[in-house]
């Protein structure tokens, strides 16, 4: 792995605990860097999820089809982990998919090195547990999200959340991930002072 990657890698570990190291040593080993093309599918609805993408650069997106609509459940992009969490680390099949928004390259990790490092390192271990609580957390701040707030809050909310996604993500998916359609979505953009 380049010095740069290590960098980053470094960065995003840190923001979740901090993992000793030689425990950091050995967790840099297995990544791989991979290319994303555009639309390209990640994980099927229906598969197991056997990677942990760090993203370098590109945006992701997991959905959810039903019936004829997708519905987006979060986006990914530069900093930020990616893949199906849960089908990851429980090795059952996904109920979502997880696709490229644009190209991008990311690194990825195999579940087998993911649990021969746990098992090998108390501070990996450690360290994705309290990433694993930190999805939960977010996850229910999302549940909150979806069930209370309007379309307009949700949209408020994501925005002071993540403010670059307005330029990064296409609005169709943005519409989606507050549960409105595209055109309800142009008038909450024009309603909302950014």
């Amino acid at each position: 792995m380049s010095p740069e990657n290590i960098s980053i890698l470094r960065k995003v570990v840190n923001a979740f605990g901090e993992v000793d190291e030689d425990a950091f040593a050995a967790f840099t080993e297995p990544w791989t860097e991979v290319q994303i093309k555009r639309r390209q599918v990640l994980t099927r609805q229906g598969e197991t999820e056997k990677y942990l993408y760090l993203v370098l650069d590109g945006v992701q997106r997991a959905y959810y089809t039903h019936g004829e609509k997708e519905v987006t459940l979060i986006f990914s992009y530069a900093g930020s982990f990616a893949g199906v969490i849960d089908s990851f680390f429980l090795q059952r099949p996904s109920a979502f998919c997880m696709e490229a928004i644009t190209a991008g390259h990311c690194l990825r990790i195999h579940y087998n090195d993911i649990q021969r490092l746990m098992q090998e390192h108390r501070s990996i271990e450690t360290w994705v547990r309290m990433g694993i609580t930190q999805v939960l957390s977010d996850t229910l701040r999302r549940h909150i999200e979806i069930l209370s707030f309007t379309a307009e809050e949700k949209f408020i909310t994501l925005l002071k959340r993540s403010p670059h996604v307005l330029n990064l993500i296409p609005h169709k998916y943005l519409a989606s991930y507050i549960g409105v359609d595209p055109t309800n979505f142009s008038k909450i953009l024009g309603k909302v002072r950014l």
